[in-house]
């Protein structure tokens, strides 16, 4: 069902190019274009009984006129409803219709939040309905879209209304085995549903399937970018070098056990007959970078280009002046490294790609500037991507100058339990670094407090004196600070606001600096939570003009981003309102205060990451865990926070925790985002999939049987549209 959306009524070209922005350019992908939330229309409540932030719908009459006020450019509408029980202010947006449609003593059932503005209760920007058209959709499943500017959320439950009444049926391609053996609704049943459920019940059901459709597709994809991957041969033999053991010996701290065992998975990867595809994954100071370096340094003594790209400029910027200390410390000749991201100059640009080019430059650092067209590579042997976590067939294809694939190291600090890996990222070897760096404590032992230092160092300066060595050993590497204490985590609720706001001004009169971490970047229908923009403006309010705040969302323009993020880096701004784009972001030191608002919103495996920005330099830092609904089951899990900073340990007992969790919660970070699954709230379809996609295969492995033909058109679908999006 490719057919394009201009055959349907009131699709014009206008209106075509409004669905194109948000992905949507056929009936097949318009029906995929599931809905990100549902609002459900309960009974009318009670005046009295309105409690602010509730979104709720009140049966009124209107008993005062209505007014309209200019604000700048904009038009403010004002009322007083009533029922039986008491009054109050609703207000309304730029919507100048409803001077006339809103007139005294006629009778509506509004439905909208419920605000608290100089200490009273309004509702704001309500929806209005007539009596009898409420009860049509009282006690419904309304589904709420993603859009786009132009785009109302009418207009697309119109048009997937109109395609589900005009469509034929879609050949099934599960078997009935399956079906049986995991529950799950036959496909023409879920995509109706899916979009107009006629209750929970029916909700869950289709999203069961639809998610399990997903992951099977995928896994099936990601099988055959493994064959793919394990039938190319290593074009770019290496041998293990000096070079990398002296700098192990030489680095001021010892490499854990886990840390050396990677390396030398690494090491054996380059060394070997096939293409190295391989994950590492280490929680926040675990010592990801400086194998990453090892293996960068390794490939080029061999002769080779060594790539390494980072999510953003700043980081970026960060791992070039780290590779360039290092390379200076260990008096490396051979390595020349060059930083190339998309803020470099039109002529800057010209002269890193010829420095590129003619492989005088063969240590590249960067952003995904490095994939662009006009790189020229010179026997490119390794790519490295950070914190990327899909490096994909176009990437890699894009990074192929010379028509040989490089060797792939992906590296994540996002925590995942194995056997989830395992499934998710089966296209690639795991490794895991499963410790953080220990002391190294000497033969002979002694515990002491700090006032001990100065014997300490005289004892030290006596034995260098005699011609031995000293080593100082710290508890973290490269990534995080010798000195880094302890994260102090807290878990409270809205009230604690007031408190935490005075915390957070007594932290930046002492030269701190702050996150504020918000689950949306705007105020959106049908979805509570705190949103930047507006969160930003209310810390103006709070804190006074010397305090300068600053937004950090993805919608803004990469080049904008990169401002913020470096004035935040060198302490221009003091406290930094942002979405979760902060999770691999920058090493700011300085920063001593983490506030997540509404952190229920979010997985336990992301907050981990997103409290990895803060404790990074010498200064006591701390966790605020904000929980906007007070559910003593999310407290439970909330909690686990406290008790360990174990990413590994969090993530599992998350996974244990939550079930099927909220079934529109914000997904975990750092993993593929998927339209409907989580990983982790979905861990048995994912699994009920992994096995389905094995039995399949076995059967069947280029599912050229006849029972197979439709799974086999969806997977070639799959693999040309939905992988790229993911980043395959």
């Amino acid at each position: 069902m490719s057919t394009s959306l201009r055959t349907l009524k009131g699709v014009g070209e206008k209106t075509e190019k409004l669905f194109a922005k948000i992905g949507v350019t056929d009936m097949e992908s318009l029906l995929s274009y599931y809905p990100r939330n549902y609002d459900a229309y309960e009974e009318p409540v009670e005046i009295r009984s309105l409690e602010e932030g509730a979104v709720v719908a009140i049966s009124v009459a209107v008993i005062t006129g209505v007014y309209v006020n200019q604000v700048r450019n904009l038009q403010v509408i004002t009322t007083t409803v009533a029922d039986l029980t008491g009054k109050i202010s609703v207000t309304w947006f730029n919507a100048p219709y409803l001077r006339s449609a809103v007139r005294k003593g006629s009778r509506f059932v509004l439905r909208g939040r419920v605000v608290r503005k100089q200490g009273k209760l309004q509702m704001e920007h309500p929806e209005i309905f007539t009596p009898a058209a409420y009860e049509e959709i009282l006690h419904s499943l309304q589904p709420i879209y993603g859009l786009t500017a132009g785009l109302s959320n009418k207009t697309i439950v119109k048009l997937i209304h109109q395609v589900l009444d005009e469509q034929k049926l879609q050949a099934e391609y599960l078997a009935d085995e399956y079906k049986e053996r995991y529950h799950l609704a036959d496909r023409n049943f879920a995509i109706p549903a899916i979009h107009f459920p006629k209750n929970m019940q029916e909700l869950l059901a289709a999203r069961r399937r639809l998610v399990f459709d997903e992951f099977l597709l995928f896994i099936l994809a990601v099988q055959s970018l493994k064959e793919k991957t394990e039938e190319a041969p290593n074009a770019f033999p290496m041998h293990p070098v000096w070079t990398t053991e002296q700098i192990i010996e030489s680095l001021p701290y010892d490499l854990t056990k886990a840390q050396l065992n990677v390396w030398h998975e690494i090491e054996r990867d380059l060394s070997g007959q096939a293409l190295m595809s391989r994950l590492v994954q280490g929680d926040v100071g675990s010592g990801k970078t400086i194998l990453a370096f090892l293996a960068m340094i390794m490939t080029v003594e061999n002769g080779y280009q060594a790539v390494l790209m980072a999510p953003t400029e700043v980081l970026a910027r960060q791992h070039f002046q780290a590779m360039e200390k290092l390379l200076q410390e260990q008096n490396i000749d051979f390595g020349h490294p060059v930083l190339l991201t998309g803020s470099d100059t039109a002529k800057e640009k010209r002269e890193k790609y010829a420095l590129i080019a003619s492989k005088e430059a063969n240590l590249v650092i960067g952003t995904h500037a490095l994939i662009q067209e006009k790189v020229q590579y010179n026997n490119l042997g390794l790519v490295i991507t950070d914190e990327q976590h899909r490096f994909g067939v176009k990437q890699r294809e894009a990074l192929t100058t010379m028509g040989n694939p490089p060797n792939v190291l992906v590296m994540s600090a996002t925590p995942i339990p194995r056997t989830l890996a395992i499934i998710i990222y089966g296209d690639l070897d795991i490794s895991i670094i499963d410790e953080l760096p220990a002391m190294r404590l000497p033969i002979k032992n002694c515990v002491v407090g700090t006032s001990y230092r100065p014997k300490a160092y005289s004892f030290i300066e006596r034995q260098v004196r005699e011609g031995r060595q000293a080593y100082v050993i710290c508890p973290m590497v490269e990534e995080l600070p010798a000195q880094r204490l302890p994260l102090k985590n807290c878990v409270v609720d809205t009230s604690y606001r007031p408190k935490a706001y005075s915390f957070m001004e007594k932290q930046i009169r002492q030269g701190r600096q702050v996150y504020v971490i918000c689950p949306m970047v705007e105020e959106s229908e049908g979805m509570d939570g705190e949103n930047v923009l507006d969160y930003t403006l209310k810390l103006r309010n709070v804190f006074s003009p010397d305090i300068k705040i600053a937004s950090l969302h993805g919608k803004m323009k990469a080049k904008e981003k990169n401002v913020i993020m470096e004035a935040f880096a060198t302490g221009e701004i003091q406290i930094l309102v942002s979405t979760t784009v902060v999770e691999v972001g920058v090493n700011v030191p300085n920063a001593t205060v983490m506030m997540v608002e509404n952190a229920e919103r979010f997985g336990l495996a992301q907050l981990h990451q997103l409290r990895g920005r803060v404790g990074r330099g010498e200064y006591q830092s701390y966790c605020i865990f904000m929980q906007g609904n007070g559910a003593k089951e999310i407290s439970k899990r909330l909690q686990i926070l406290n008790k360990s900073n174990d990413g590994f340990y969090i993530a599992g007992e998350d996974l244990k925790l939550r079930g099927p969790g909220d079934l529109f919660g914000i997904r975990q970070s750092g993993l593929l985002e998927f339209k409907l699954g989580d990983i982790y709230k979905d861990a048995d379809n994912l699994k009920a999939a992994s096995e389905t996609a094995s039995e399949i295969l076995s059967l069947d492995a280029d599912l050229s049987l006849p029972q197979n033909e439709e799974l086999q058109r969806r997977l070639s679908a799959y693999m040309k549209e939905d992988l790229q999006n993911l980043g395959l």
